[in-house]
């Protein structure tokens, strides 16, 4: 990745899949941080390469690192819901010329953007919000849970680990975790209803 001294990466480049080594422009935004490289590789082996016929939404798209990955893996439809105008031309300009025919970009309020998908049973939800939003963790995983299908999953970066108990209350256990840095990153599953 390209970095300015002491900024963000100007640039995130996509793993696996069909985009392999193709770069996401990153727009100097405050707040904005794409997932590490590593992170996204993790979390890709975690859930296997091939999400053929997947369907994800990305709440807080930003950069479109995730939701693109998750295209560029086979995902069947991929929704990037992200409300920063200038982030929304540059995830538009970046599936045009990607021919991301199966990746839709709106531009809104992730929260309510993952509340209106209740009941329908996605694949995967990634959750990813401003780290300076703290009050909006715990609305975006009780959406998300019910976003998702029985054997669906959510990916969440926050500023701190969630402990099981404060999942279990939302309905979602913990799959897997790990911390890079200042990003804690957690897969989790649905509990039983």
């Amino acid at each position: 990745m390209k970095h300015k001294a002491g900024g963000p990466p100007q640039e995130v480049r996509l793993l696996g899949g069909q985009w392999k080594r193709s770069k996401l422009p990153v727009a100097d935004r405050p707040g904005l941080r794409p997932t590490p490289s590593r992170v996204r590789e993790t979390l890709f082996n975690w859930l296997g390469q091939d999400l053929t016929g997947w369907r994800v939404l990305d709440a807080f798209a930003g950069s479109g690192a995730l939701g693109f990955e998750a295209a560029s893996r086979g995902a069947r439809e991929v929704l990037l819901v992200e409300q920063d105008p200038a982030l929304v031309a540059a995830l538009q300009a970046a599936r045009t010329r990607l021919k991301a025919e199966t990746l839709r970009v709106q531009r809104g309020d992730g929260l309510a953007a993952l509340r209106a998908a209740a009941g329908q049973g996605l694949d995967l939800v990634f959750l990813d919000p401003p780290f300076d939003a703290a009050a909006l963790f715990e609305p975006a995983l009780r959406a998300a849970r019910e976003a998702i299908g029985a054997n669906g999953f959510v990916y969440l970066e926050a500023p701190r680990p969630w402990a099981e108990d404060e999942l279990a209350a939302l309905g979602l256990a913990l799959h897997r975790h790990g911390r890079a840095g200042a990003v804690a990153f957690h897969l989790l599953r649905p509990t039983a209803p």
